[in-house]
C-alpha cells in the first residue's frame, strides 16, 4: 500500500515521504495513530503543491541568511565586561552577551544559535564565534571582549 508520511516514522521515512509498507501496518498502526494518510492520486497533487511552496519559502530564508553572514563577516563586536588589572574577567564572557552585543549592531540573532569555540572566555582579547543562521549558512562572527 502506498502511503505519505505525515510525521518521521523511525525506520520508516521522514515527513511528506511516499513509502510503500504491507496493508496491515498501514491499516492498523500508520493511519489510525494519524502518522500518515493514504497516496490518493489528490493526495500527491496536494503534496507535490506543498513541497513546491515549501522550498521557495526555505530559499527565500536561506538567503536572507546568507545576506546576514555577509553582513557580519566584516565586522568586530565589541562586548564589554569587568575585569581586574591583569586582564582576568571577573565571571566570563556566555552566548547571551555577544547576542545583546550584536543587536545593539544592529542584527537580530537568537543565543541559542551562537556557539564560542573556546570552552569559557575569562580574559580580555580577540575571540571567534559561529552562528547557525540557517541549516546550511554558518556565519563567522569576530568579537573582542573589552574591559569596562
Amino acid at each position: 500500500m502506498k502511503i505519505i508520511l505525515k510525521q518521521d516514522v523511525q525506520h520508516l521515512g521522514y515527513a511528506n515521504d511516499i513509502v510503500n509498507v504491507r496493508d496491515g501496518y498501514a491499516a492498523n498502526y500508520l493511519l489510525p495513530k494519524g502518522l500518515a494518510i493514504l497516496a490518493t492520486d489528490s493526495a500527491l497533487k496536494v503534496l507535490s503543491e506543498n513541497l513546491k511552496q515549501k522550498a521557495f519559502k526555505e530559499e527565500k530564508i536561506k538567503t536572507q541568511a546568507q545576506k546576514m553572514a555577509e553582513s557580519l563577516k566584516g565586522i568586530v563586536v565589541k562586548v564589554g565586561a569587568k575585569a581586574g588589572e591583569n586582564g582576568k574577567i571577573f565571571g566570563s564572557v556566555t552566548t547571551v552577551q555577544l547576542a545583546e552585543a550584536i543587536k545593539k549592531m544592529g542584527h537580530e540573532i537568537d543565543r541559542k544559535a551562537i556557539s564560542i569555540d573556546e570552552d569559557s572566555i575569562k580574559n580580555i582579547g580577540s575571540y571567534t564565534a559561529k552562528a547557525r543562521l540557517h541549516r546550511d549558512v554558518v556565519a563567522e562572527i569576530n568579537f573582542e571582549v573589552i574591559a569596562e
